[in-house]
């Protein structure tokens, strides 16, 4: 085998940056946990010791803490004052815990895949499935706080909006199922948009549907939110004017009979909002930074699950548009359509 050096070295140069970057994930978590992003956010250049003032920790880790930051594009390093600021853009991602694009919570999720190893190796090499609700704690908390803020910048603003009359049918009083509803985050976001409007959550996780309890009590909408534990082709018929699955169908071993019992349980002029990570319907059109995202996480956590109920499709998270319409129109819809899309979802429209 003959190595060419000069692809060796970029091929390398390539690896030494991921792992940078996995590194890089463990000091986000610590930069989040321990309030050195919101201590540095407006405060424009900070010296070490400012900042561990600020923050109540330690000066000696907090100064390597900012030069790994700094390393990384994460801080401005300033060598003349040999001070650190926090941009707006960079606060923005790492410091406003309201704001849409906020990642820290994000790698809790590659930290339960990292404690949840063993069960990894098994399942590849046995065939098994892994439930949700077998895996590290950290997933759930990880999911739940990085769609939260998602679903709250753009469900109600844009993506409600793209299905043709349903903000003002809303707007009016109307009853919703969000299946596989997890912490509660987007079911509470409509409520809270929609007064007039009930709701409700339905998730096969206890744990989950106890966090969506809580919180729905927390936002002071349990006049009209119910949380259930049940499976999506059992929840109970309400003649649903909307029902919702986000980022979930994907995940599910039987998301025909899902998209079956969805048709049997709309009213006559209902529909199902369908939010799925994007994907394109070819394989070579999904190799990208996302795609590499939501791959991995497929192969550990999506997958595993519908394999772990024995089901008639193992989908994964980037099953992509014309597989999922298929699996529509097979449950008898008659209209299956891509209403929007963000970098990261496909938000679908399906009508009996």
């Amino acid at each position: 085998m003959t190595v060419d050096q000069q692809n060796l070295s970029a091929f390398l140069d390539k690896v030494v940056t991921d792992l940078a970057a996995g590194y890089g994930g463990v000091m986000v978590s610590l930069g989040e946990k321990l309030g050195l992003y919101k201590a540095m956010a407006g405060a424009g250049p900070l010296t070490s010791d400012e900042l561990a003032a600020r923050s109540g920790c330690a000066e000696r880790y907090v100064r390597e803490w900012l030069n790994a930051q700094a390393a990384g594009g994460y801080v401005r390093y300033h060598p003349s004052s040999a001070t650190y600021e926090l941009t707006p853009e960079q606060a923005f991602v790492l410091a406003d815990d309201t704001s849409p694009v906020y990642i820290p919570s994000a790698w809790q999720v590659p930290a339960s895949m990292w404690f949840d190893e063993a069960k990894a190796l098994d399942a590849f090499r046995t065939g098994s499935g892994i439930p949700w609700g077998d895996h590290n704690h950290r997933l759930y908390c990880g999911v739940a706080a990085f769609y939260r803020n998602a679903y709250r910048g753009s469900l109600v603003p844009e993506w409600l909006p793209a299905l043709e009359g349903l903000p003002e049918k809303l707007t009016a009083g109307a009853t919703v199922a969000d299946v596989g509803c997890g912490h509660g985050h987007s079911t509470i976001v409509m409520a809270e948009a929609f007064p007039k409007s009930r709701f409700w959550g339905f998730d096969t996780h206890p744990d989950s549907i106890a966090a969506a309890r809580d919180n729905a009590r927390a936002a002071g909408v349990e006049d009209r939110v119910t949380f259930e534990r049940a499976a999506a082709d059992t929840y109970a018929a309400r003649d649903y004017d909307l029902i919702c699955f986000f980022d979930c169908l994907h995940d599910m071993g039987h998301p025909l009979s899902a998209a079956r019992h969805a048709a049997r349980t709309l009213g006559e002029d209902g529909r199902v909002m369908l939010v799925e990570p994007y994907a394109n319907d070819n394989v070579e059109d999904n190799l990208t930074p996302v795609g590499r995202l939501y791959y991995s996480a497929s192969a550990t956590l999506c997958c595993a699950h519908a394999i772990s109920e024995e089901g008639s499709h193992v989908l994964g998270a980037q099953a992509g548009e014309a597989r999922l319409s298929s699996i529509f129109t097979k449950a008898g819809f008659g209209s299956f359509r891509r209403a929007a899309e963000t970098p990261f979802n496909l938000i679908l429209e399906a009508r009996r």
